[in-house]
């Protein structure tokens, strides 16, 4: 399939509201919008907003650019909302359900909830400051308006239910609106009904209820699988269009008054988090907005971290490259933890250590665990077309049983970490890792899959690293008295594998690592053992040099020899890039690196795990951990390469804004 996008009108799906519900419905309820709410929250726009006003990403065949969308989110689950109003992405109530909303994979089908003006309009949007609420100023002919999206938490964070909030409020003129909430077949598991009730009509689908609370002056317009209205804007009122689900349970309906006060709600508890947020160091902007898309990421019932918070966004435009992330990968959670210490989170850090901890207990770690901790065990692939027809769509994952050596060093390698940041292991988890560690001196000689999952078993370098890090940073622990074991028998096998590896996976004609013993084709995972310590000397320089001039496009890295013909630029690897250069002495040129790569992010600061570098679109699944969480190690390596001397942290957000403004608590136009 072709990159290439065609032309397409911009905005919601007016057209088919208008068929489905009929002209002069829609017309009668947009002047039927009533008297303007007493609700008390407006958020001003500030100088943070982009001061550019843009038309909406075109759509191709109903699906948006990966580019267009913003995340939300609640600890449990997370939403998709493009930048042409809809919601294209909504599990209810948690990340691995089947979702409701699923349009991103099947725009027919899939599910919506829409909101957008019906005029052509222009538009800019933005975070509000240090949180994951969106904010979107629409200008129209007429009119401009402002919609703030949040899936909402309440006085003690996370609510019991899934409650997605859209406020729009009218700043000039007059702004005509559509909204459409329609639930899809849940990845064609399912049909969508909506039944009446004595509080009004419900929305059902595969075992979750949804309610649509709306303001008192808003009249929804009821068929049978879907709930529509329209209204109108004019200068400082305010309507709420709103979504309360659950999954087999019952639902607590609250007043719209309720849902409004709980986005200024969510609003400051984002914002209470970011404050003990601490991290001074370059790029400071970038890597908090990568800590809240990680936060978003991290599922606050078990402590577990969600590789992605989508399934089968293909990664290459020929398909078969589809994956379901919604697992947590214990790589990804150890990259995690140690951005946490960072930090100083301790209670997330403190969450998604002992998630790993108690995974890790009941047999050999695994390559994944489902976000509650428990072994993964199917795959199945629904009937569904794919984001732009590239499919399949797969629910679950085949690698969860690969063999990869790697995984022991990502599980020794956080436990150092935390335990170095001043922390203690109880003795059971001692023990586990001391038998985890004699584990890695007897299988690092063994061929697996591989940091990239591969159906071929190989002696993969990084493999044999993994068991390299395993094995010194269990010494380290046994020295520090937090494990039991043998550490000298520990550095012995350490010794050897790094012996090994200088003998059988160095290139020196080329001057670089190469993927595995006896081959030519090189793989940029190598550059993750720069910020290991296995090797920062001038071997490591010369790699990065080499893997830029044969894997790289631009500020681009592919994966491994031959990905630069079937996908695109793997993201977390060219942040990788940038931390090697920093870690073997390079700061000047890392640096330039790094201002490349952060200018690419999509306008909110969103990565997903891939990018086309012939069209500069995103591929992959979306927010990708592994791509925030190489922004934040890049970053920490410039800041230690030049001794974590504080940077000012520009107030781009805010300047500007009152406090009032920034906590969502100003009223007015």
């Amino acid at each position: 399939m072709s990159p290439t996008r065609p032309p397409t009108s911009p905005g919601p799906r007016v057209d088919e509201l208008r068929r489905a519900l009929g002209e002069d419905a829609l017309e009668a309820a947009a002047e039927g919008s009533g008297p303007t709410s007493d609700l008390d929250v407006v958020v001003g726009s500030g100088r943070g907003a982009a001061e550019v006003l843009r038309e909406p990403t075109p759509r191709t065949d109903g699906y948006a650019a990966l580019r267009a969308y913003a995340a939300l989110g609640d600890g449990r689950t997370v939403a998709l909302v493009a930048d042409d109003g809809r919601v294209d992405w909504l599990p209810i109530p948690d990340l691995d359900c089947a979702p409701a909303f699923a349009a991103l994979l099947d725009a027919e089908s899939g599910g919506v909830v829409e909101l957008a003006p019906t005029q052509p309009y222009r538009l800019r949007r933005r975070y509000l400051p240090g949180s994951n609420v969106l904010s979107t100023e629409y200008e129209t002919a007429t009119g401009t308006a402002r919609v703030t999206d949040a899936l909402c938490t309440g006085v003690a964070g996370r609510l019991p239910w899934c409650e997605l909030g859209r406020r729009v409020e009218g700043l000039s003129g007059d702004v005509p609106f559509a909204w459409r909430i329609a639930p899809g077949t849940a990845l064609a598991s399912a049909s969508p009904w909506v039944q009446g009730t004595v509080h009004g009509a419900v929305l059902r689908v595969n075992g979750a209820t949804m309610v649509p609370v709306l303001s008192d002056d808003l009249t929804p317009l009821v068929a049978e699988q879907e709930i529509a209205g329209a209204f109108t804007t004019s200068p400082g009122s305010r309507h709420l269009v709103a979504l309360v689900g659950t999954e087999r349970e019952p639902v607590q309906v609250p007043r719209a008054e309720e849902v409004d006060d709980r986005i200024s709600r969510t609003v400051a508890n984002w914002q209470t988090w970011t404050d003990a947020f601490r991290y001074q160091g370059p790029w400071p902007l970038a890597v908090q907005r990568s800590a809240l898309q990680l936060k978003l990421l991290l599922h606050a019932p078990t402590g577990s971290i969600a590789a992605a918070a989508t399934t089968s966004v293909p990664e290459s435009w020929a398909g078969g490259k589809n994956w379901d992330y919604r697992y947590s990968w214990l790589r990804d959670t150890a990259y995690a933890v140690d951005a946490l210490i960072d930090f100083g989170l301790r209670e997330e850090t403190h969450a998604a250590i002992s998630w790993v901890v108690r995974t890790i207990r009941s047999e050999e770690p695994r390559v994944f665990y489902t976000l509650a901790g428990e072994v993964h065990d199917h795959h199945d692939e629904p009937d569904v077309p794919g984001w732009r027809g590239i499919g399949p769509v797969a629910v679950g994952n085949h690698a969860g049983a690969q063999r990869q050596l790697g995984v022991y060093g990502d599980v020794l390698g956080v436990v150092r970490g935390y335990v170095d940041a001043g922390n203690l292991l109880d003795a059971d988890t001692g023990r586990v890792l001391a038998a985890l560690a004699d584990e890695a001196a007897d299988a690092w000689h063994r061929p697996d899959a591989g940091i990239w999952e591969l159906h071929d078993e190989r002696h993969f370098t990084t493999s044999k690293l993994g068991c390299w890090q395993a094995l010194e940073c269990a010494a380290h622990l046994a020295d520090a008295g937090q494990i039991p074991g043998t550490p000298d028998r520990w550095r012995a096998e350490a010794r050897r594998i790094r012996d090994w590896v200088e003998e059988h996976c160095w290139d020196e004609a080329r001057g670089t690592y190469v993927m595995a013993s006896g081959s030519d084709d090189l793989d940029a995972s190598i550059l993750l053992h720069a910020m290991s310590g296995f090797d920062t000397s001038d071997r490591m320089s010369r790699t990065v040099d080499t893997l830029r001039a044969e894997l790289g496009t631009g500020p681009w890295l592919h994966r491994y020899t031959g990905m630069r013909e079937e996908e695109g630029a793997f993201v977390a690897c060219s942040f990788w890039g940038v931390a090697a250069l920093a870690e073997v002495g390079r700061v000047d040129e890392a640096r330039t690196w790094m201002d490349e790569l952060v200018a690419a992010s999509n306008d909110v600061g969103l990565w997903t795990e891939m990018v086309d570098v012939d069209t500069d679109e995103f591929l992959g699944n979306l927010p990708q951990a592994l791509s925030h969480l190489a922004l934040v190690q890049a970053a920490i390596a410039v800041w230690d390469a030049t001794g974590r001397a504080p940077v000012e942290v520009p107030d781009v957000e805010a300047a500007g804004s009152t406090a009032a403004e920034r906590t969502g608590a100003t009223s007015g136009s």
